[in-house]
């Protein structure tokens, strides 16, 4: 597909007739034409005859295709050392932020992920056709891209003069910018859009040379799967990664890819996460109910066939003993399976099942076991990330293969060597007995969340494990692209993600479910189950939505998932003293220390899913303390500020 349904220079732009852009227009056009659409392209090429008969040069492109989610920019219009990004709103008679927030999320997009784009300079303008002239300034909202005009049709001309007169540099070659490459990073819920609508995952993840293509997993598994149906073998492979390394992403890309292959192998992907599930299958269904103008109703019973809550395939693999109609299995976030006591317990008091005696991982491949043929698992794990009690992790998995299905192939990485996977376990225990291959390309070691810096995950690491020589040459590395301050002060931080956030930048406060004590300070830490889907997807004008920093995100609704920025604040149920941290739970009126090993590793790995949330930066707010509160005195909380500042990071 061409980049733009329309591209040429000034010159021929006004040479051609209005009857034959429009031709062109039309012919690639890949949807249906609507009447609205092509009567909005006759006004816009009117438009844009005026604007380059008067400035007389440069390079206009129609329909410009923005990879990442498939949208277009209305025109970019090349002249000289500018891109001007053009979106008409022609039967318009006010300006509205919709528009405003539309053409600053393209400016963001480009210069984020356009090769060409980063070293110039881009100019978008908001155009409501009949809308009131209203005054503009010519300054920068960020490095490289300016403040959004916003214009009408008649000072649509005077805009882009006053801005070639204002800024000036070298000039840029139009076609080499429109064709030049294109690497995204999109959040999980655009990812999962794009993939819903066939695309491939190509056409929406990096390819640059840091990091393991996603592509190159999804064919990895393929070849196991295919291998497996041939030789009527059953195997699990185990997909590793770092946080934001988009193991997720690589679990939906194969359940569309099998699922486009062959329908008969019905192919799903399920996962215990129920908030990713809630806000992406909430994410799915608006999204088809606006593109296929289908009732909401509908989408959502296709969005729920394409991503399920495991426990709902478990329970009703606990009624029968048929093997289930699926032959894929792609379990998310697979260290969160339960442990043997965890599921026999749950079974005991809501199923009736006392003699019911299994982990969920064994439970899980025994289900699959039951074909006759062949069967594939497909397990994301991601190491570090268990936080709630009962959760197995990847080790229950091995010793359940090892125990009961030895028989199974198992697929894995060498690079699941961190202690956050094996808890010190040596791989050469873990493979123990079982008939194990290693093929590289099942870990992720790269994080694609953090577009802006692929040494975050490191750096938290380094934090969590007082790793100080590590922690301090990290954030060196990092914190100019991907800035992380400190404040004590609330209201300071809101200000901070406030002023950082452009267009629709998404952002939100996250805190510790254990961090009990930031209630006395309006930030409360209960869950937002009910409200989840609201609070990610809904806009800046509702109150349920994270842009209202009313409502706190804990790790149990937030894992998986992601903002541009980020409040973590900080409690003392996880402190540093004396060159190490304590481990803390709020009990009645008191702090409880954590003894439990267990215990302690679920709050690591609490503030560890915590600290990766943000894709562009956080703020970490921790407050002063209080010297009328026993639970909340200056030194449980001075020695983590302490611990933070000696690392570096700045205050604001």
């Amino acid at each position: 597909m061409k980049r733009a349904f329309y591209s040429d220079n000034a010159q021929n732009f006004l040479l051609k007739s209005e009857e034959t852009i429009l031709g062109e227009l039309s012919m690639n056009n890949p949807f249906a034409l609507e009447d609205t659409q092509r009567n909005a392209w006759v006004e816009q090429v009117r438009i844009m005859k005026e604007v380059v008969r008067e400035v007389g040069k440069g390079h206009v492109a129609f329909e410009y295709t923005i990879p990442r989610i498939g949208n277009r920019v209305d025109i970019i219009y090349i002249v000289d050392n500018i891109v001007f990004l053009l979106e008409f709103k022609i039967g318009a008679h006010e300006h509205t932020r919709y528009a405003i927030e539309q053409v600053t999320d393209y400016a963001l997009d480009l210069k984020n992920f356009h090769r060409a784009s980063r070293d110039c300079l881009l100019v978008p303008i908001a155009i409501s056709k009949n809308a009131p002239d209203v005054p503009y300034r010519l300054t920068d909202m960020k490095p490289g891209i300016s403040e959004v005009l916003v214009c009408n049709r008649d000072t649509l001309k005077n805009a882009i003069n006053s801005s070639l007169l204002h800024w000036t540099g070298e000039e840029i070659n139009a076609n080499n910018w429109i064709a030049s490459s294109y690497s995204p990073t999109p959040t999980i819920i655009e990812a999962a859009q794009v993939l819903y609508r066939q695309h491939n995952v190509a056409d929406i993840s990096r390819n640059d040379a840091s990091a393991i293509n996603l592509s190159q997993t999804t064919d990895a598994v393929n070849k196991i799967i295919e291998k497996s149906k041939r030789e009527y073998k059953k195997s699990i492979c185990f997909i590793s990664g770092v946080p934001g390394a988009g193991k997720t992403l690589a679990g939906l890309n194969i359940a569309n890819e099998r699922q486009k292959f062959d329908e008969n192998e019905h192919a799903v992907f399920l996962s215990g996460n129920q908030p990713l599930v809630t806000v992406l299958q909430e994410a799915l269904a608006r999204d088809e109910h606006v593109r296929m103008n289908i009732k909401k109703t509908e989408a959502m019973r296709k969005a729920k066939s394409f991503i399920q809550i495991i426990h709902h395939f478990r329970d009703d693999a606990i009624a029968t003993t048929v093997a289930p109609h699926e032959k894929v299995a792609i379990f998310d976030e697979a260290q969160r399976a339960w442990t043997q006591a965890q599921l026999t317990d749950f079974m005991a008091r809501k199923k009736g099942r006392s003699n019911f005696i299994m982990s969920e991982p064994e439970f899980l491949i025994d289900v699959m076991n039951r074909h006759d043929d062949w069967a594939v698992i497909v397990c994301l794990i991601g190491g570090g990330q268990e936080i709630n009690t009962g959760e197995a992790g990847l080790i229950e998995w091995f010793n359940s293969l090892r125990n009961k299905f030895s028989h199974w192939d198992v697929y894995v990485s060498n690079k699941i060597t961190d202690s956050e996977y094996t808890r010190g376990l040596s791989l050469e225990k873990l493979f123990q007995n079982l008939r194990c291959t290693v093929i590289e390309p099942l870990h992720l070691s790269v994080s694609l969340r953090s577009f802006r810096s692929e040494n975050v995950a490191g750096f938290v690491k380094a934090l969590l494990d007082v790793d100080i020589s590590s922690v301090k040459s990290l954030y060196e590395t990092l914190h100019n692209d991907y800035p992380i301050v400190i404040t004590r002060e609330l209201e300071k931080a809101k200000n901070w993600v406030r002023s950082q956030a452009n267009g629709t930048e998404r952002y939100g406060l996250v805190a510790s479910s254990g961090a009990k004590r930031l209630r006395a300070l309006g930030v409360w830490v209960q869950s937002q189950s009910d409200n989840i889907a609201q609070w990610f997807l809904n806009d800046i004008t509702d109150v349920r939505s994270s842009y209202f920093l009313e409502d706190t995100a804990t790790e149990f609704d937030i894992q998986g998932l992601e903002l541009d920025w980020t409040i973590m604040c900080w409690d003392v149920n996880l402190r540093f003293v004396n060159g190490r941290f304590e481990h803390y739970k709020f009990q009645g009126a008191k702090w409880l220390t954590i003894r439990k090993e267990e215990d302690v590793l679920y709050l690591k790995n609490a503030y560890r899913v915590l600290l990766t949330r943000a894709r562009q930066g956080m703020v970490i707010f921790l407050p002063p303390g209080s010297d009328t509160d026993p639970t909340r005195p200056h030194e449980y909380y001075d020695g983590i500020y302490v611990y933070l500042k000696s690392i570096g990071i700045k205050e604001i």
